[in-house]
């Protein structure tokens, strides 16, 4: 998919310097909301850690793997292993949903 609110020289740069404290604010947050929840359901405390723990794989060897395929010019790699990241992330999203929801339903 081609940037549209960048040109491509500069998206690229900038998403590459982004991804790396997003991921650690991901990694952070989640770990703080599982610390913080354990007391009162350790069920979604554990589903916060898994996000925590998961991320850093992503974080250190996914987003590496992207970057190197996007500057070896290998776009079936990088395709594929971004779709992964996406698929990641959209399960984070959907954990951390199903346990607020946990949480506001009492």
């Amino acid at each position: 998919m081609p940037f549209t609110a960048l040109p491509p020289d500069v998206a690229g740069p900038t998403i590459r310097r982004a991804f790396p404290h997003f991921y650690l604010f991901v990694m952070a947050s989640a770990a703080l909301a599982a610390a913080t929840l354990a007391r009162h359901d350790g069920t979604g405390a554990a589903w916060l850690a898994l996000i925590a723990v998961t991320t850093l794989p992503t974080r250190q060897i996914l987003m590496p793997a992207i970057n190197r395929a996007t500057v070896q010019g290998r776009k079936a790699r990088f395709r594929v292993l971004h779709g992964l990241s996406v698929v990641i992330t959209l399960a984070h999203i959907l954990m951390a949903g199903h346990v607020l929801a946990r949480f506001l339903n009492g």
